[in-house]
């Protein structure tokens, strides 16, 4: 049987953002205009959230990845919209005799619509979990967690990711539960058909030009992959080394960040598809010199937006700061509504939410003084 994509959900009434920050979790409300913007919070004052998510599935369901002082790494879940907050039963932590240990959840994401309940979640070191209950309780993916090659993919146990490595972009086919995706931070794009029970490396086409040989088969710093809107065949990647995309049943990712300006580069956090078309997406470049933490090149920011499944890219930045604004935007920190003329938002490194009505042309900096932000998703 064919498999098709899911039909383009009707205009949402009002736009709830998600906020994950260094010290807790934040609520940003919009009307339907989304002109007028109400700031909530915070929960989980002092503790570091590094994502939060709204199940679309059933619309009130929410999970928020935390690491606290006194639990440590640990999942919160909410069943009334984020009015009130339960700690995970059992959170995701590797087996006992694996030698490995949970520093943080990292990345979160409901299941296929026809397995209510189900969530996944990607940790750091990399590993993946499972949860049946709506989050309640978590148990290792085995056909990743135990995989003869999983050492190898994730580079052994040791990785250069200055914030450690991070298994992340957990994509299921909406078409078909068993179909799925991951990317890690350091290992590349892997991809299941069997629901989990087996993976395989997904990188032909990719650079790696911090390897010995940037011609690998794994060993990528893939820095965030979606889906594009509309269509699960087409994949977008912001890589440490570019910005690709693949349109399956291909194998091989093309390069599309040829496009970028020289002067600021491919390099980037986030990717994000434009909900319902597939040839529009934005990235958020940073200097990809040794400066680290990272920032914007120049200090000066702005997103980049393709029509044209990255033929070519366009400088977004009216409404931002024009110079001395050195602040950059993590890979779960920008995201776009689903209204049919899509708004985009992203937190930025320096506490503030910004955010554009109009696909990008113009910007608006909706709230400030936040902490250190990690991730912005849209409820």
């Amino acid at each position: 049987m064919a498999r098709t994509a899911n039909p383009r959900p009707p205009a949402p009434r009002r736009v709830r953002l998600l906020i994950a920050t260094r010290k807790g979790l934040w609520t940003l409300t919009g009307d339907a205009t989304r002109r007028v913007w109400k700031l909530a919070g915070p929960q989980f004052l002092g503790n570091i959230v590094h994502h939060a998510v709204l199940d679309p599935r059933d619309g009130k369901t929410m999970l928020a990845a935390a690491r606290t002082g006194h639990l440590g790494p640990t999942v919160f879940r909410s069943v009334d919209g984020g009015k009130s907050w339960k700690e995970a039963r059992k959170p995701p932590a590797f087996a006992a005799d694996s030698g490995r240990v949970v520093d943080h959840t990292f990345w979160l994401a409901p299941g296929h619509a026809s397995q209510p309940g189900v969530w996944y979640a990607g940790t750091s070191p990399q590993g993946l979990f499972r949860s049946e209950d709506g989050g309640a309780t978590w148990e290792g993916v085995a056909g990743f967690n135990a995989h003869p090659q999983r050492k190898a993919w994730c580079g052994g146990d040791q990785d250069g990711t200055p914030d450690g490595p991070k298994l992340h972009s957990i994509l299921i086919d909406p078409r078909d539960p068993t179909h799925m995706y991951f990317g890690m931070s350091s290992g590349g794009v892997f991809e299941s058909t069997d629901g989990g029970a087996d993976w395989h490396p997904l990188n032909a086409g990719v650079r790696a030009d911090f390897q010995p040989n940037p011609d690998i088969e794994y060993g990528h710093d893939p820095h965030c992959v979606q889906f594009a809107g509309g269509n699960p065949d087409r994949l977008y990647q912001q890589n440490h080394c570019g910005i690709f995309r693949l349109d399956r049943p291909a194998t091989r990712w093309q390069d599309i960040g040829t496009g970028m300006p020289k002067s600021v580069g491919y390099v980037g956090f986030p990717m994000v598809p434009h909900p319902h078309d597939a040839n529009t997406a934005w990235v958020f470049p940073m200097d990809g010199t040794d400066v680290w933490p990272r920032i914007s090149p120049g200090g000066k920011p702005a997103a980049y937006r393709t029509r044209d499944g990255g033929k070519s890219w366009k400088r977004q930045a009216v409404g931002m700061p024009k110079t001395q604004a050195w602040w950059t935007v993590k890979r779960q920190a920008m995201t776009a509504d689903a209204f049919p003329t899509a708004g985009v938002y992203f937190g930025t490194t320096s506490g503030e939410i910004w955010g554009s009505r109009d696909e990008g042309r113009t910007w608006k900096c909706l709230a400030a003084h936040l902490p250190h932000i990690y991730a912005v998703e849209t409820a």
